[in-house]
């Protein structure tokens, strides 16, 4: 998006930042206003390797699909910050199994337009409207009902939007409530900035997001932190780890994989 006149989204202001939306600007989109680039140039200040991340990311999210495609997962349900990218979760899946199912949840409104444009053909493949904060939301709306067997496992996806919530919202309850409701056999993948190599930009990255989002208790997590989101699953190998070294097709030693501070995993429901 640029800062000319564009058609009236519902639900959308051109002054309130998305991180969605600061994601995409990151990696290089046009889905974006001028207040979340005028929050990823600060964040970048502090961080030029920022946009790079993204990159490792989205690498991390095509092993990580293929991994569980290959383990018979066949429905996969990605919640919150996101815009669609070049390999989407349902392209991944339903290039090695055509019959894999996806569910994209999002609170964002230019996310979800955007989203159900891309998917508008793709019967196999939906969009709900929802939060993280409310996961009974989430698998009680009827797109998911529809599209995705609560019986039978599930990949849930839960990249780069934890760590913007705040302890006392509540998230380590949603993410628990959330996996308790999943059916054995079940997998909850998490991307999480991390800064226990990055402590002198900890917190002035922290301050750049509290303000933003209007969410002052918010503080940076160390990687011991965010592995309590896995708390009652079986960490798969090679568990919790800087994003580039969950496997990778070729090693990445501990200091440049540390460049990259994210950190990554995927948890299995036991049973």
């Amino acid at each position: 998006m640029s800062d000319a006149p564009q058609p009236p989204v519902p639900g959308v202001s051109a002054g309130k930042p998305s991180v969605a939306r600061i994601n995409n600007y990151f990696a290089g989109g046009k889905d974006n206003f001028a207040i979340d680039r005028a929050i990823g140039e600060k964040v970048l200040t502090l961080a030029p390797e920022a946009k790079e991340m993204g990159v490792h990311v989205q690498a991390f999210r095509e092993r990580s699909v293929t991994h569980l495609i290959r383990a018979g997962v066949r429905q996969f349900l990605q919640i919150g910050a996101w815009l669609p990218v070049p390999r989407n979760v349902h392209q991944i899946a339903q290039d090695l199994a055509p019959e894999s199912r996806t569910v994209y949840v999002a609170d964002d409104a230019v996310a979800l337009n955007h989203a159900r444009a891309l998917l508008a053909t793709d019967e196999r493949t939906g969009v709900a409207e929802g939060n993280i904060l409310d996961p009974d939301k989430i698998l009680e709306h009827p797109m998911t009902r529809r599209q995705l067997d609560l019986s039978q496992p599930v990949m849930v996806l839960l990249f780069g939007m934890l760590q913007y919530i705040p302890d006392d919202y509540g998230i380590y309850e949603s993410v628990a409530a959330l996996s308790d409701r999943l059916a054995p056999g079940s997998h909850v993948a998490i991307t999480h900035a991390v800064f226990d190599t990055r402590p002198d930009i900890a917190e002035a990255v922290a301050d750049i997001y509290r303000e933003a989002l209007g969410r002052p208790t918010g503080k940076p997590r160390t990687m011991a932190e965010a592995e309590r989101f896995f708390d009652g699953l079986e960490l798969i190998e090679p568990g919790f780890v800087y994003v580039r070294q969950w496997r990778p097709e070729a090693p990445v030693s501990d200091a440049e994989a540390a460049k990259t501070w994210i950190a990554a995993g995927i948890g299995r429901k036991p049973g």
